[in-house]
């Protein structure tokens, strides 16, 4: 599927990662793609679209700050040494986690945090010290449906590549992320947004 993404589209995933990582999240969700396509896709299509609906990147940065908030910095060897001076070993902690769940389990990514709220916490930062500097995240389930709906919406227009347009309708269409949670909260209307996006598509809605 990515051989078919322009090189707007692939920037556009690369963005999402970098957002992700400056707001020191484990995971790339929709909310990423929807920063990513308002910060590369300016002139694009979906970033017309966006910005002609009133979408801003501050707006929506604060949003997914307020409600999904950074994530917790990793545990430093000071935290270790005084938790260790309580009589919690972190080592042997990570270790009793993985002879129960198994080897890695801690290396695996949290749920989307929408839907898990504060949990995982402790878990993220004990993994942040076992792992260190992050390299390329996993997409969330959601924000991989929105990437195969990009496609879907592609071979449904008639294209034969994927670009941002692709992603925000199919972003749209998904439907449940928290990227158009916090559009229609505030104030976005969906329709109008898959219009504008379609109309600069050169296509009837």
């Amino acid at each position: 599927m990515f051989e078919r993404f322009t090189t707007s589209a692939r920037e556009v995933v690369l963005s999402a990662h970098q957002w992700a990582r400056e707001l020191r999240h484990s995971h790339v969700g929709t909310e990423h793609l929807l920063l990513a396509m308002l910060e590369v896709d300016t002139d694009g299509p979906a970033g017309r679209a966006l910005r002609d609906a009133g979408v801003r990147v501050d707006v929506i940065r604060d949003e997914v700050v307020r409600r999904v908030g950074p994530a917790p910095a990793p545990l430093g060897d000071a935290e270790a040494q005084a938790l260790r001076a309580i009589g919690i070993d972190l080592d042997e902690v990570r270790a009793r986690v993985e002879e129960y769940f198994g080897p890695g389990a801690l290396d695996q990514p949290v749920e989307e945090p929408e839907e898990t709220g504060e949990a995982g916490g402790l878990v993220q930062r004990l993994r942040g010290r076992r792992r260190g500097p992050r390299g390329r995240m996993p997409f969330m389930p959601r924000s991989k449906k929105v990437l195969e709906l990009a496609l879907r919406e592609a071979i449904r227009l008639g294209h034969r590549y994927i670009g941002p347009e692709h992603i925000l309708l199919g972003l749209l269409r998904e439907g449940q992320g928290l990227a158009v949670r916090i559009l229609v909260d505030t104030g976005v209307d969906l329709d109008d947004l898959k219009r504008r996006t379609l109309a600069n598509l050169g296509k009837a809605a």
